[in-house]
C-alpha cells in the first residue's frame, strides 16, 4: 500500500498538466468571395498567408467571382459568408428595395486600383491622346467604368462623342479581348497590367485611382442575417485585416510580395514588389477598416454622374463601422 500511494501520486502530477490545459480555440471556416484575384487586394492575402486569420480560429476559403455582381450573387444566395466587392453593388440592392440588403462591415482599398494601357508606349501621354479611340472598359455599372469615366469626363473625354467606351466585356475577360485585338486602350489591375508590359502586349500609360482621388473602392460585406447570428466571427475576420493593413504599412516591398506570392503563383517576385510598390505610392490600401461618410458620398457622386443612381441609401443603413472601429481602436 506504501508503494501504492507514490505511484498514484506521480499519475496524477502527470495527468495534472493536462487537465489544466485550455480547450483548443474551435476554427470556424469562413466563405469569401472576392470580385477578383488582385494584388490590389494585397492585405487580404497577406492575412491568409501569414496566419492572421488562423490566430483568430478562421479558416478563410476563397472564391474568386469574376465580378462584383457575381461575388454580391453568392452573398444573396447563401453561398457565401461574406464577400470582397465594389460598394456600389450594395447601393444597387438597396435601391432596388430589398428590405435584408446585405451591409458593408469594412472597407480594404479607398481608390481606384486600375491603370491604362496602351498598345504602344508613350513617353509623354495625354488624356488628348484618346480623342476618337475606343477603350475597354469594364461592366456597365461596375466602379472601374465608372470612375474611368468620371476621369475621362474631367479631361474633355465624353463617352459617344469624342470616344468610345466598351461596357459590354465582363471584367475577367477584358484582358484577353485586349490581347484578341479589341480596341485602342484597357484598363487592367494588377499583376495583370504589369505582366501585360513585361510580355509586350500593352504598356501602362495612367494610374486611374491617381486621378479620380480617393473613393471606398472595394469593401467587405455581410448579409444581416450573419451579423445578427455570428457577430464575433465578423469581428474576428476584420481583426485579421487590420492586423494586414498595419503589417504592410512598415514592410518592405519584398517581404509583402513573399508574402502574398502563393496567391499568385504565375506572377514573379519582381513583379510583384513592383505592383506592391506602385499601390504603396499611391496610397492605395486603408490603413483600417473604417469607412468615412464623406468618402461614401464621393462615391455616390460618382455613381450618378454615370447615371446609375436612383436614389441615395443612408450612410447608417448600407454601412455598419461598428466591427471596424472595435478592432482598430476608433
Amino acid at each position: 500500500m506504501k508503494r501504492t500511494i507514490p505511484i498514484l501520486l506521480a499519475v496524477l502530477l502527470l495527468l495534472l498538466p493536462l487537465a489544466c490545459k485550455p480547450a483548443e480555440q474551435e476554427t470556424v471556416t469562413l466563405e469569401l468571395h472576392e470580385v477578383t484575384r488582385s494584388v490590389f487586394y494585397a492585405p487580404q492575402y497577406i492575412a491568409m498567408s501569414l496566419g492572421f486569420f488562423e490566430e483568430e480560429g478562421l479558416h478563410v476559403e476563397i472564391t474568386t467571382s469574376g465580378g462584383s455582381e457575381k461575388a454580391m450573387t453568392a452573398l444573396l444566395s447563401g453561398d457565401a459568408d461574406l464577400c470582397l466587392a465594389g460598394p456600389e453593388t450594395g447601393v444597387y440592392v438597396m435601391n432596388e428595395g430589398k428590405e435584408d440588403h446585405p451591409v458593408i462591415v469594412g472597407q480594404l482599398t479607398k481608390r481606384d486600383g486600375s491603370f491604362l494601357i496602351a498598345r504602344e508606349p508613350a513617353e509623354r501621354f495625354s488624356w488628348n491622346d484618346l480623342l476618337g479611340k475606343t477603350i475597354i472598359g469594364g461592366r456597365k455599372g461596375g466602379m472601374p467604368i465608372m470612375t474611368l469615366r468620371w476621369v475621362m469626363a474631367n479631361n474633355g473625354l465624353i463617352d459617344g462623342e469624342n470616344c468610345t467606351i466598351i461596357d459590354s466585356i465582363q471584367f475577367n475577360l477584358m484582358a484577353g479581348a485586349f490581347e484578341g485585338g479589341e480596341g485602342d486602350y484597357v484598363t487592367l489591375f494588377e499583376p495583370t497590367a504589369t505582366e501585360f508590359q513585361k510580355a509586350g502586349k500593352g504598356y501602362i500609360v495612367a494610374n486611374i485611382g491617381l486621378e479620380s482621388g480617393e473613393v471606398p473602392y472595394t469593401c467587405y460585406f455581410a448579409s444581416q442575417k450573419m451579423i445578427a447570428e455570428h457577430p464575433e466571427r465578423i469581428e474576428a475576420f476584420l481583426r485579421a485585416i487590420y492586423k494586414a493593413q498595419q503589417w504592410i504599412e512598415t514592410a518592405s516591398n519584398e517581404d509583402a510580395a513573399k508574402a502574398m506570392q502563393p496567391y499568385f503563383p504565375d506572377a514573379s517576385l519582381e513583379s510583384l514588389m513592383a505592383v506592391v510598390k506602385s499601390y504603396r505610392e499611391t496610397d492605395s490600401w486603408k490603413k483600417d477598416p473604417v469607412m468615412q461618410e464623406a468618402d461614401y458620398e464621393r462615391l455616390l457622386s460618382v455613381i450618378d454622374f454615370n447615371g446609375e443612381l436612383t436614389g441615395r441609401p443612408d450612410f447608417n443603413e448600407l454601412v455598419d463601422n461598428t466591427f471596424a472601429k472595435k478592432v482598430s481602436g476608433k
